[in-house]
Parts: C-alpha cells; sequence; structure tokens
C-alpha cells in the first residue's frame, strides 16, 4: 500500500501486523496468493481462475498439450468447474479477518496515533487497502466508527498524517452516500476546507479531491456552500494558473455541483463567478429569473464584469421591464441601477432599448400606472448614468414613429415639470439628467431652449434654496451648465439668491471645501462679468471681500485642500476679474482694489502652475488693473529750468540715454508712467519690489502651452508698451525681465491667429526704439513672421505689421510730402 512520506514522496506501507495467516488450502499454487474465484480442474486440483485459464493458454501456445501445473499429468479436457464451497469459506475467512484486522487497525488509531507515526500510517493504509477491495467493507468501516476517528487525524499536528487521512477519507467516502453523510457531521467539512488555503500543495489537492467527492451527495454539497469562506476558496483554485491542473479541474468540478443551488450561486456571483448565475437567468423561469435578477441587483460589479452582464443579459432585462410583473421589474432596475453606472455597459443596454420603457415608467402618472415613487428614483437615477455615458440621444427614439427623443421640446418640459412635482430624492437624479443633457455643446442648446420655454428659469433657481444638499448642487451645476447660453437672463433672476450663495461660499464648514462652495462660486464666475448691476450687487453684499480673504486663506494653507479646491479657486478668480472689468464705473471699485491689494494677489496667482483659469483670468486682471495706472499714478512737479550751459552739453554729446533720463528722475517715480506709482496702490506692474515680479511673472507665462494664457499675459506686458506711457521706457522694463526675445518668439510661432494679431502689435512697438530694430532687423525670421502677418492677417495686424515692417527698413518710408501730394485730385 503506498502513502506519502514526510517529504510528500510516495512509500510502502507494509499491512502485515494484521494479516492472519491464510490455510495452504486457500492459497492458489500459482500464484500463491489466497484465491478470490477457486475453480477445480480435471485432476481435481484447485487454482484461482484467472491463473489456470493463463496456464492453459501458455501450454497451447507452446504447441503443448495442456497439463496439470502440480501433477504435469496431460489433461483430456481443460473444464473447469467453481468450487464454491472453498470460496465461501474463504469469504468467511476473509471477513473475519478483516473484521478482526479492521478492529485492530481502529484501536491502533484511537490509543496512540501521535506516539507511533508508522504504526498510524500502516493502519490507515489497511484501512484503505480493504476499502479498494471491496466497496462492501466501506459499510464495515463506517459501522466501526473508524470515519470520525480518521476525520480527527485531519487536525495532527504530522503532514503525513494528514496527508493520508485525506487519501484514506476519499477512499472511504467514494461512492457511498452513508460515509459521504457521515463524514459530513461536525466540522470536518469546515477542517477539510481550511487545507484549501494551506501553502503545503499536496494538502490543497488532496482536501479538494476529498470535498469534489463529498459535493456529489446532495446533502453535503448544501453544508459545502454554506460553509462560510468555501466558494471562494474553490473560485480561486479554479481560476489558479498556478495550481496542479488536477485539482483545478476538482475545484471546477466542485463547483458544478454546487451551481445546483440558488444560494450558492449568489455567493459566487459576489466571488466574481458570475456565469452560473447569468446562465440561470437566461435559462430558468419567471420565478427563477426574479430571484436571480434580485442577486445581481445586490452585487457590486467590477465595470469589466458591468459590460460581460449588460451583453449576456441585457436585452432579456429590457424586455421584463417591458412586459414582466411589479416584482420583476423592481429587481430588474435594481439589477440595471448598477450596470449603467459604467459608461461601456450603460451604451450597450441603451442599443438593448432600455431608454422608451425607462422614460416611459418615468412619467406615468396616477393610480393606474402602479409604478411607486421609490421605484421612479431607481428610474431617474438609472436614467442619469445613461445620460452620463456620453451616447448620441439625439439618434435614440423614444417612440415607434421615431419622432421623439430625449431632446425633444416636450419631453424636456415633462422631466421639468416632473423635477417640481415628486419628492427630494428624484428632483435629485433628474437634475442630474438635465446636467448631463446640458453638458455638451451638442444637446445643451435643446435644454436650454425648452427651460426658457417653459418658464423654468425661476423655478431652477429656487432649487438653491433647497434643503437637501444634493439638490442644490445639482441645480447649480445645470445653472452653470446653462449661463453661456442664458446668462443675462440668469443674472437677472440670480438677484435675491445671492446671498444665499454667498453664504454657502463664505462657510467655513468642517475646514475643507465644499463640492457645493465650488458649484457657487462657479457659477457666479461664469455669469457675464461685463453685468455692471450684478457686480454692484455683489459689492454690496461684500462678496469681494469674503473672497479675496478666502484666496488669501486657500494660499497661506489656512483652509484644508481637496478635489474641490481647485475649482473653487478657478471660481473666485473669475468673480474678481469681472471687479477689475468695471473700475473705470465707480471710484469704491478702485479703492477697494487698493485696500484688498487685488494686484499683488493676481501677481501671486498668475504663477499657479497647473491651474490654467487661474492663470488665465489673473493675467487678464492685472491687464485691467496695470490700464488704471496712467489715471491713477502721482505726477511729481516740473523739475527746475536747466543751467544754460546743458544746451551746449547736448549739442556737443548728443541727447541724453534713457540711464541719463533715469538719473534726471526725481526719486521713486516711475520710468513708464513718470509718477509715483506702486503694484498695492497704482496697480503699476514696472515700479520695483513686487512689481518687478510681476512683470517676471508674467513673462514666464509667455511660455505656457495654453495659448489663451498666453495672450492674456501678453496682452497685460502690453499695457507697458502702449498709448498714454513711455512706451519706449516700457520696453525696457520688458528688456530687464528678459521678455523680448519670448514676445518675438510668439510671433514667430504664430501658434493662433489672436496670439499673432497681439504679438505683431507689440513688437511693432518694441521695434520702434532704433537699437532694437537695428538689432532684430538681422534676424530672418522675425521679418518672415511679420510678412507672412502683412499678407494673411485681417486688416488691422496688417497695418500694423506694415509699420512694424518700415521700422526695419522692408517697407520704404515715404515723406509725408510724397504722401501729400499722392492725395492731390
Amino acid at each position: 500500500m503506498m502513502a506519502r512520506n514526510s517529504d510528500g514522496e510516495l512509500e510502502e506501507q507494509s499491512t502485515e501486523g494484521y494479516q492472519e495467516a491464510a490455510f495452504e488450502a486457500f492459497m492458489c499454487p500459482l500464484t500463491k496468493q489466497v484465491m478470490q474465484d477457486p475453480v477445480t480442474i480435471e485432476t481435481g486440483q484447485t487454482f484461482e481462475r484467472e491463473a489456470i485459464l493463463k496456464w492453459f493458454r501458455e501450454c497451447r501456445d507452446n504447441g503443448r498439450r495442456p497439463t496439470c501445473p502440480l501433477t504435469q499429468r496431460e489433461l483430456r479436457t481443460t473444464d473447469i468447474n467453481p468450487s464454491i464451497a472453498l470460496r465461501n469459506v474463504i469469504d468467511e475467512w476473509r471477513a473475519r479477518n478483516d473484521e478482526k484486522d479492521l478492529e485492530k487497525a481502529c484501536n491502533s488509531l484511537r490509543m496512540h496515533p501521535e506516539d507511533d507515526e508508522d504504526d498510524t500510517l500502516r493502519a490507515m493504509a489497511y484501512i484503505s487497502q480493504i476499502c479498494q477491495r471491496s466497496g462492501a467493507k466501506k459499510n464495515l468501516v463506517r459501522a466501526q466508527g473508524i470515519i470520525s476517528t480518521l476525520a480527527d487525524l485531519l487536525k495532527s499536528s504530522s503532514r503525513r498524517v494528514r496527508l493520508k487521512s485525506l487519501q484514506v477519507l476519499r477512499t472511504v467516502v467514494e461512492d457511498n452516500d452513508q460515509n459521504k453523510e457521515e463524514l459530513g457531521k461536525g466540522d470536518t467539512v469546515r477542517t477539510i476546507i481550511k487545507f484549501l488555503s494551506n501553502e503545503h500543495i499536496q494538502e490543497r489537492e488532496l482536501a479538494v479531491s476529498l470535498l469534489y467527492e463529498l459535493s456529489e451527495y446532495e446533502p453535503v454539497c448544501v453544508r459545502i456552500g454554506a460553509i462560510y469562506g468555501a466558494i471562494l476558496l474553490l473560485v480561486g483554485m479554479g481560476s489558479s494558473k498556478s495550481e496542479n491542473m488536477m485539482a483545478v479541474e476538482k475545484a471546477e468540478k466542485t463547483l458544478r455541483n454546487l451551481e445546483k443551488y440558488d444560494t450558492n450561486i449568489k455567493q459566487m456571483a459576489e466571488n466574481g463567478r458570475l456565469q452560473p448565475l447569468l446562465t440561470k437567468l437566461l435559462q430558468g423561469g419567471p420565478e427563477v429569473q426574479v430571484t436571480m435578477v434580485e442577486y445581481l441587483g445586490e452585487l457590486a460589479l467590477a465595470n469589466d464584469v458591468k459590460v460581460v452582464v449588460a451583453e449576456q443579459v441585457g436585452t432579456l432585462l429590457v424586455s421584463i421591464i417591458k412586459t414582466g410583473g411589479l416584482p420583476a421589474r423592481e429587481a430588474t432596475l435594481k439589477a440595471m441601477r448598477e450596470m449603467s453606472s459604467n459608461e461601456l455597459s450603460a451604451k450597450i443596454l441603451l442599443q438593448a432599448g432600455i431608454l422608451p420603457p425607462l422614460v416611459k415608467d418615468l412619467f406615468s402618472v396616477g393610480a393606474s400606472s402602479h409604478f411607486p415613487m421609490r421605484l421612479k428614483e431607481v428610474s431617474a437615477t438609472i436614467l442619469a448614468n445613461l445620460v452620463a455615458s456620453g451616447a448620441s440621444f439625439r439618434s435614440i427614439p423614444l417612440d415607434d414613429a421615431g419622432t421623439q427623443t430625449l431632446l425633444s421640446e416636450d419631453v424636456v418640459h415633462s422631466l421639468l415639470h416632473l423635477i417640481s412635482n415628486t419628492g427630494p430624492a428624484v428632483e435629485c437624479k433628474l437634475l442630474n439628467v438635465l446636467v448631463g443633457l446640458t453638458s455638451s455643446p451638442d444637446t445643451a442648446q435643446d435644454v436650454v431652449s425648452a427651460i426658457k420655454s417653459s418658464g423654468a428659469t425661476i423655478s431652477l433657481i429656487q432649487f438653491l434654496e433647497a434643503a437637501h444638499r444634493e439638490i442644490r448642487v445639482e441645480s447649480l451645476k445645470l445653472l452653470r451648465n446653462v449661463s453661456p447660453y442664458m446668462g443675462a437672463e440668469l443674472a437677472d433672476a440670480l438677484g435675491g439668491h445671492l446671498s444665499s450663495l454667498l453664504r454657502v461660499i463664505s462657510d467655513a464648514g468642517g475646514g475643507g471645501v465644499t463640492e457645493e462652495q465650488a458649484a457657487a462660486v462657479g457659477l457666479l464666475g461664469d455669469l457675464p462679468e461685463r453685468d455692471s448691476k450684478l457686480t454692484r450687487q455683489l459689492f454690496e453684499l461684500g462678496a469681494f471681500g469674503t473672497l479675496s480673504t478666502k484666496l488669501a486663506e486657500l494660499r497661506r494653507g489656512a483652509i484644508r485642500g481637496n478635489r474641490y479646491t481647485t475649482p473653487l479657486t478657478e471660481g473666485m478668480v473669475k468673480v474678481m476679474y469681472r471687479l477689475t472689468c468695471m473700475l473705470q464705473e465707480a471710484p469704491e471699485y478702485v479703492e477697494f482694489a487698493r485696500e484688498a491689494a487685488l494686484a499683488p494677489l493676481f501677481v501671486e496667482l498668475v504663477q499657479v502652475n497647473g491651474q490654467d483659469a487661474v492663470q488665465l483670468y489673473s493675467a487678464m486682471a492685472l491687464e485691467k488693473l496695470s490700464l488704471e495706472t496712467r489715471n491713477l499714478t502721482v505726477i511729481p512737479d516740473p523739475p527746475p529750468p536747466a543751467p544754460s550751459g546743458s544746451s551746449f552739453l547736448c549739442a556737443c554729446f548728443g541727447a541724453p540715454s534713457s540711464t541719463g533720463a533715469a538719473a534726471g528722475r526725481p526719486v521713486g517715480v516711475c520710468r513708464v508712467h513718470g509718477g509715483f506709482c506702486s503694484l498695492r496702490e497704482s496697480f503699476c506692474l514696472a515700479e520695483g519690489g513686487a512689481g518687478g515680479k510681476a512683470v517676471e511673472r508674467l513673462v514666464a507665462c509667455l511660455d505656457h502651452l495654453n495659448p489663451e494664457v498666453v495672450e492674456a499675459a501678453l496682452a497685460a506686458l502690453a499695457t507697458l508698451v502702449g498709448d498714454g506711457v513711455e512706451a519706449a521706457e516700457g520696453v525696457g522694463v520688458l528688456g530687464d525681465a528678459d521678455g523680448l526675445r519670448p514676445v518675438v518668439d510668439i510671433l514667430v510661432e504664430n501658434r493662433t491667429e489672436a496670439l499673432r494679431r497681439r504679438a505683431v502689435w507689440v513688437v511693432e512697438r518694441i521695434l520702434r526704439v532704433e537699437d532694437i530694430a537695428q538689432e532684430v532687423a538681422a534676424d530672418q525670421t522675425v521679418a518672415s513672421a511679420l510678412v507672412e502677418a502683412y499678407r494673411n492677417g485681417d486688416p488691422r495686424t496688417r497695418h500694423t505689421a506694415e509699420r512694424a515692417l518700415r521700422h526695419l527698413d522692408r517697407i520704404p518710408n515715404f515723406s509725408s510730402a510724397f504722401h501729400a501730394q499722392a492725395r492731390r485730385p
């Protein structure tokens, strides 16, 4: 008999200690073994049937007449006669012997299983041997109570004993349901299952083989599935790439046996083995389908699994939604809620035809609809998920005629009406549907038209005061999405709700930024910035002071950052920018900008990398502020007349240089604006200290990947070389900040038409400085870029490029007299 040693290798185990000597008459003279089927030949000698028949064949094959193996006498006939009496005696002897030896083996296992490991292994080997020899002996094993003893050995500290116990138990229960029932009692099955997570490979293999045998018997199969973790371990083994193929096959067969029971199918699905559930859903009757769909609705599926489920059962689920009873529809809707949360699976459901019945159920009203409100919430969630998938709803009909879609005006009207006449949960999901439809420019206009035609603007704005935060957030998102199409209407209608929005924005909450705060300030930032009435309302409510303080706190790190910090910052910067657009409207705006140090704040924000909108609107704000500098700078009194000898010096040495001019200015006077300037008080970008940083940071933005940011930074720098300032000195400020070359590079790169237009204008101003024009004239790329602008730009750009080319002497600079003569009739 074979058993495994401590290294897991097979070794021979003797059973002689339990075998009583057999009578000589029991032994076959040819095989020297106790006979199983004794037969008598002509001479009266008795042999094992197979052994004597083989002897006769050998005689014939050798060309000899058959003889008796013992007497060598030739036989006249090879007829054989069963020795029934002897066989019965042998069977009785063997039964007595087996029973006696079995009792000895059992006593050996019970008395000292740990003291003498070899004796224990021999005892188990004998039990295995007699069970393999005769199926009837398996009943004797059970009657002797050996099964429970073998089960106890599964907990032995010896690996050899545990391995042999698993092996023998499998032999004992194979094809014997009563033994399986006996072994299934107590916690033995749980002990066997624990072996599946064992590090030792052979223990796992033997354990899963034993479990497979047990799973063939229905009552024990049910117990296996009921043990916590059993199905998970089997699923893991069945899908393993590292396990022995035989073990994988046994695990798979065990799982197939477990699939017969619905509760096991649910556990398998929870542990990633979903196909049995889907198969039963497709093939089962109505009641089974409801059960399987209920299970499906309780699962948290991975995105790739959602796609598989939608592909296999999507069409069936849609048919249940259309024709099933209320319990079946409810279960199906809950399952679809999970499946539709993935973009790909949502699109598969749309192809399967989910949209028409879903919308029909949503819009059903009255007692006759038999569609409870709790299911409208689920349907609304599914619809929101479908809309979020990005599918083209303009091409998905809702009726057989194909005249209605989700974007049809009357359908959107129905959605708006339903939003105003349902509970908070449905309201929130339907608002989310409209948010999804307005997130794309392709569909937003349809929804906006329906909102306007239904007069629903006020109703949507009123949701800003809702008690439920989720509704307020979705309402804010929707209003933000439609603001590009109806900004003026929203600005007028929001008047009475501005204070509520500001309370939300200023709320400290738990110290972090909330989604509602980011959405609220985002809405304010998206409204038309040149709406003077709205700006005045915000100013009188203290909005700009609140936002500037919160921006400063964000910069200091006083507010805990999270994923909403960036959109909040962007929204606040956009709202603050609207104030800079109105500086000429009221002196109090200018005074506030000074007190709140808006210019230094925007200079700081313009260098926030990774936040394009913040940099864009900060640069745009700096442009607006810088344009006001010439009105705010304090011009000093003119200096006293120079001595008369100075004219002689000028005649001898030429006009004073810019350095000389700077030396002649009073201390603290801005070289660009000719007055006393500062970044905080007069918003001067050029004046030293922080102002120097302003120019440097704007120049740094000229290398930005976003052309809009580049254009805004260039526009802000252009205020230093424009009309009403000392443009030559402004060029010098740009040169000191290493900003001239980046400006020229923008012209040469020609990234966008807007950038080229702006760059041509600034380059022309720079080229008015003769020394720079002479240096640039040697760069052919600049001249080529200006020629390209002159050829292909709009009229204003062409005119500016022409002036720049004159500075480079690429176009003749005709005298004014010639021009005057040319104008004569």
